[in-house]
């Protein structure tokens, strides 16, 4: 008998374009993980390599997706490019929660191409009370 399968229910960067940042293919407590595929729109020159805003990008969307709080909001990071990526290319990305506190959370994330690790970091994230743009300077 196959086992179901797990309904994401994303409640966070509802909006966000997945051709762009990823799709969010799993997703439980903690835990998240996105594929990312490279288009030749995100190409930076004539060999096909892809701008690492885009990679930086689609990890941002899976360490948010890994807390999943609908007020949830990216403070730092630190990443790691450790290979490039290129048109065509399929990267992976994984994350789990490594800190949390309630309100302030900190998650690793980790990008593949098959066996080869291509991106790492580590982002910090804060859970606001309210939407960020609706936050007064007193809140």
């Amino acid at each position: 008998m196959l086992e179901e399968e797990k309904k994401i229910e994303l409640n966070t960067h509802k909006k966000i374009n997945q051709n762009l940042c990823g799709k969010l293919i799993e997703q439980d407590t903690n835990y998240a993980k996105v594929k990312f595929e490279a288009t030749p729109e995100m190409a930076v020159d004539d060999e096909g390599l892809i701008h690492g805003g885009f990679t930086f990008g689609a990890a941002d969307f899976c360490a948010m997706a890994t807390v999943n709080h609908p007020y949830v909001v990216l403070v730092s990071s630190k990443s790691k490019f450790l290979a490039p990526v290129k048109v065509g290319d399929v990267v992976i990305f994984e994350s789990e929660v490594i800190f949390d506190d309630d309100k302030k959370q900190e998650i690793i994330v980790r990008g593949k191409i098959d066996d080869i690790k291509v991106y790492e970091g580590v982002f910090g994230s804060v859970v606001l009370k309210k939407h960020v743009l609706k936050l007064k300077i007193t809140d």
